[in-house]
């Protein structure tokens, strides 16, 4: 780290947590319970923190075994609960202190990637980020996960420049495999970070045991869990079963995204084991993509907007939770200042890939200046989708010379594009990509970045 980038990252994740710590102050005022998917972790945490085991207690007081929601969240909160006592202000506490330790990382992962000050204003921003700042006392995964996974791409940065680089591959595993036991499809992106966290001039070999360790470790933070799997549930999976209710609702859904499966699969409707309704929604689901995969295809694009056009979690679970304290006039208020904020970090991040010295200049400026069309419009998907185009156009040799921020980005968004393509979307699952896309649109001037080549 850069001499005094210590103490300033420090400061960056000091000025993240008091802010945090500011909204979950007003939301243990306002008093928000716990809702819809965060009533599951919370009760499943409150279980674990009273010695009762990763259980569901069902209304006629029969206890089984549970593995539908991955185990990584609830098990943090349970034993925070078990410390500190199970209500919506200590989950909100250890959301903040999660964020904040997020906006550490982004710090050291600007400050290795650019000047001082854009590192540092590009920390502050993400800090008060309103998509991410706003969803601290929500009790549910996908801020943790954004943290989380930002945390990675900063272990994985550091790699490069390091004469122990192994080591930091180690640790960039361990954050990915915390991160997969709070989001399974975190998973997916431990070959290409451990690929990406290979110095510039590293050959095919190199880059595929980079990405052979990190996904290893990753695997291995996970395997405890799936060997509890293995021996409560009635089969094995590595954290969670729910990918076939998952592809069973995408299948299903009409807007693209989240709705119940109703009615349920003839075949499924007297199958009450929880692992084993899942495979049995799989098994519908695939019958029915196999029968009509154009109809499945073309409900992609939907997925898609769902996911990438409007994130809005922190007042759809604010009004969720509590409507007559966040009414329907501040859920709009936030979601249109989230939206224009998320676009314009969008519109910058593009313009940034064109300001990149490169390859295919005139190819990039057409991708990015059709993003920004989408950027501005109701389909910002395609904004996104022209992100990652856009820095797949740099090239693979010129991708290596750059900052690992500048690949990781298009990865996370291509990663969690494919992902909810496959399955259904909504606005929080895309939450993932904003401390990437934020901080690609602020990066300063790097060591072979110019300002927009002349036409």
């Amino acid at each position: 780290m850069k001499t005094g980038a210590w103490r300033e990252a420090w400061l960056c994740a000091a000025a993240a947590l008091a802010a945090r710590l500011a909204v979950v102050a007003w939301a243990a005022h306002a008093r928000f319970p716990a809702v819809e998917d965060g009533f599951f972790y919370d009760t499943l945490a409150r279980r674990l923190a009273m010695g009762a085991g990763y259980t569901w207690l069902w209304p006629d007081g029969v206890v089984t075994n549970a593995a539908h929601y991955p185990v990584g969240y609830p098990a943090l909160l349970g034993a925070v609960y078990m410390l500190f006592g199970a209500s919506p202000i200590v989950a909100g506490i250890v959301n903040a202190v999660i964020g904040a330790l997020g906006i550490f990382a982004a710090h050291r992962l600007l400050d290795v990637a650019t000047t001082r000050t854009a590192a540092r204003v590009g920390a502050i921003v993400l800090a008060l980020h309103p998509a991410l700042l706003a969803y601290t006392p929500a009790i549910m995964t996908e801020g943790v996960t954004a943290s989380l996974v930002v945390v990675a791409a900063w272990l994985a940065s550091d790699a490069r420049g390091s004469t122990r680089p192994w080591a930091w591959h180690v640790l960039a595993g361990v954050a990915l495999g915390v991160a997969t036991l709070v989001r399974p499809q975190s998973l997916m992106l431990a070959p290409a970070l451990g690929a990406l966290a290979c110095a510039a001039g590293a050959g095919w070999k190199r880059r595929a045991a980079g990405a052979f360790v990190v996904s290893l470790v990753a695997i291995a933070c996970c395997l405890p869990w799936t060997a509890r799997n293995c021996t409560r549930m009635d089969r094995c999976a590595l954290v969670s079963m729910n990918g076939g209710w998952n592809l069973l609702i995408g299948v299903r859904s009409t807007t693209g995204g989240w709705a119940p499966v109703e009615p349920p699969p003839e075949a499924c409707r007297e199958v009450w084991s929880e692992s084993q309704k899942d495979v049995c929604f799989e098994r519908a689901a695939r019958a029915e993509i196999a029968n009509e995969p154009r109809a499945w295809i073309a409900k992609m694009p939907a997925k898609l907007a769902a996911t990438l056009d409007y994130f809005g979690a922190a007042p759809w679970y604010l009004h969720a939770s509590n409507a007559n304290a966040f009414p329907d006039r501040a859920k709009t208020t936030l979601g249109a200042v989230e939206t224009v904020v998320a676009r314009l970090f969008l519109l910058a991040a593009l313009l940034r890939v064109v300001m990149l010295t490169g390859p295919r200049i005139w190819a990039r400026r057409g991708v990015a200046a059709a993003g920004a069309i989408a950027a501005v419009s109701v389909h910002a998907w395609i904004g996104y989708v022209a992100l990652v185009v856009a820095i797949a156009l740099l090239g693979r040799r010129r991708l290596a010379e750059l900052p690992l921020l500048v690949p990781w980005t298009a990865v996370i968004v291509a990663a969690t594009a494919l992902t909810h393509a496959v399955f259904f979307g909504a606005g929080r699952y895309g939450l993932v990509v904003v401390p990437f896309v934020t901080a690609l649109a602020l990066l300063g001037r790097t060591e072979r970045a110019s300002p927009i080549p002349p036409l």
